[in-house]
């Protein structure tokens, strides 16, 4: 397989995937705040909080208005770009998308519509409910993209036939139980949320440095800090869930995560700053947490984590192996019927046939994986190494602005119960100035979790150079480009609708706030 077609293909995926990734994790926690304001209308009967939900439920439509637009074309690229990845595992990953497509989203849109048009129509429960349902429907509709994603991180619950040539369902239920899956959910949800609270604070924040709806941006801040909190906390003990699955799961991203390059004493040390050497294979200028990474990876504190080099020569032999499978493959399918199959090719093939995938990273190398030099075998096991310089990196910034977030909302949790929001104007500068950051927090997760899973597309079981398109090089330029101008341009309207709705605010301000009745309360006091 040309390689260029290859990486052309992983980047049209990557700007479609991570332009998407702009607007779904907002649209998941706006869904909830505005479910949680429409709460306090109902319970409390003060209309401010009527004005809240809808102001930010305009912002909420805007945003999922364009995730709509911008996600639907990605589904169409499995079958465009990645026809044989399509093909292979198409009875798997096929399900839950088309169960999101089914269920998740039209339950989403019908009750989108229901929530913008039923102010009217419906008592304030039945519109409460409504809104709800559009919050749970937002975020049922990631969980079935998060089952498939999971899936293709922890094939899970389905088992390769050698007649179909094809990965087949053999426990659906285990696919969605799936632990690397539910921990995905979880993890981007919460994240969705932080993103979400992050954005209600910052626009919050300028409306007070503006003196503008100051009641509203003051309940807004308070329901955004402190729910920003907990989902800020969640985030990290998600993550660290996350991390304990990737060392029994993908011991390889993780070791590329931490550019662990030999096996350690445990418990491993976490680096917390370095400059990986992927040709030198080490870490220059390391400076290690002793404990944290063995206590995160395996929550013990005497397993070890294997680290790169070792990693590697596990691959060589997962290659051998694979190699085996792949000749018995070969012959069960020359067999021309079941009874001339050979049962020492079955025993085989059922032996090895779990590593099979490792042999198809030869492809790269050989036609035939069976006549691989051992310097191929090896270029091959070298290849299962991701890059290591960016997940190290953007696994790191992630991290801090976690911890930032972590700061931010508690600080202003904190200003709320004291009812000091307005006392510290640099404070609401760093509210707004800190918008755009979990964004890039969210997009470096997107890189980690997708750029460490390489070179598979399936880990273990399919390479992503097998799965796509026989597409020219000039076809899938042309459509890179198309897709860059189309979705900057969604961007940019929707960046421009986004500012036009904050500036103009909400459309009644039911209780001004108390600087309207400043003037007559100074006369009175004067009059006196």
């Amino acid at each position: 397989m040309d390689l260029d077609i290859v990486d052309l293909s992983r980047l049209q995926f990557a700007i479609t995937a991570l332009y998407h990734f702009l607007f779904v994790p907002l649209t998941l926690g706006l869904s909830i705040l505005v479910a949680i304001m429409e709460t306090v209308f109902v319970m409390t009967g003060r209309t401010i909080w009527r004005d809240m939900t809808k102001f930010w439920g305009v912002l909420f439509g805007i945003n999922f208005a364009m995730g709509v637009a911008t996600g639907v074309v990605m589904e169409f690229q499995f079958g465009m770009n990645w026809s044989y990845y399509s093909h292979y595992v198409g009875d798997i990953f096929g399900a839950p998308l088309a169960i999101e497509g089914l269920m998740a989203f039209f339950m989403e849109a019908t009750f989108v519509g229901l929530f913008f048009f039923g102010w009217d129509r419906l008592s304030k429960v039945k519109h409460l409910i409504v809104t709800c349902l559009m919050a749970i429907g937002t975020n049922f509709s990631a969980l079935w993209i998060l089952v498939a994603n999971g899936w293709m991180q922890n094939p899970v619950g389905a088992a390769f036939n050698p007649q179909t040539m094809r990965m087949e369902v053999t426990d659906f239920f285990a696919v969605l139980t799936n632990p690397v899956a539910q921990a995905k959910f979880v993890h981007t949800v919460s994240a969705g949320y932080v993103m979400a609270s992050l954005f209600v604070l910052g626009v919050s924040a300028w409306y007070l440095l503006k003196g503008r709806h100051l009641h509203l941006a003051k309940r807004s801040m308070t329901v955004a800090a402190s729910f920003g909190l907990a989902a800020s906390l969640s985030v990290v003990v998600l993550g660290d869930e996350s991390g304990y699955l990737s060392s029994e799961h993908q011991k390889m991203k993780l070791a590329s995560i931490e550019a662990m390059w030999e096996t350690e004493p445990a418990p491993a040390s976490f680096t917390a700053f370095g400059f990986p050497d992927r040709e030198a294979r080490e870490t220059h200028f390391a400076v290690h947490i002793p404990w944290v990474m063995g206590l995160i990876g395996t929550r013990s504190l005497n397993t070890e984590i294997p680290g790169i080099n070792q990693l590697v020569k596990n691959a060589e032999g997962n290659i051998r192996n694979g190699i085996d499978a792949y000749d018995a493959l070969q012959t069960i399918r020359a067999a021309k019927s079941e009874a001339e199959i050979p049962d020492e090719a079955r025993l085989r093939f059922e032996n090895n046939g779990a590593n099979m995938g490792y042999a198809l990273l030869l492809m790269r190398y050989v036609d035939d994986p069976r006549k691989a030099t051992d310097e191929q075998i090896h270029k091959a096991a070298m290849d299962t190494v991701p890059p290591v310089g960016p997940l190290f990196w953007t696994f790191r910034i992630m991290v801090a602005l976690g911890m930032f977030f972590i700061v931010l909302t508690g600080t202003f949790f904190w200003l709320s119960v004291r009812h000091k929001l307005d006392a510290y104007p640099w404070l609401l500068k760093v509210a707004v100035l800190s918008i755009p950051l979990p964004w890039i927090a969210a997009e470096c997760g997107w890189v980690v979790a997708e750029l460490g899973r390489q070179p598979w597309i399936i880990e273990g079981v399919l390479p992503t150079a097998m799965a796509v398109s026989n597409l020219g090089a000039s076809t899938l330029l042309l459509t890179i480009g198309c897709f860059v101008l189309i979705y900057t341009v969604l961007l940019v309207i929707e960046l421009k609708l986004m500012v036009k709705a904050i500036r103009k605010g909400p459309e009644h301000e039911s209780e001004p706030h108390l600087s309207f009745y400043e003037p007559m309360i100074k006369k009175l006091a004067a009059a006196r």
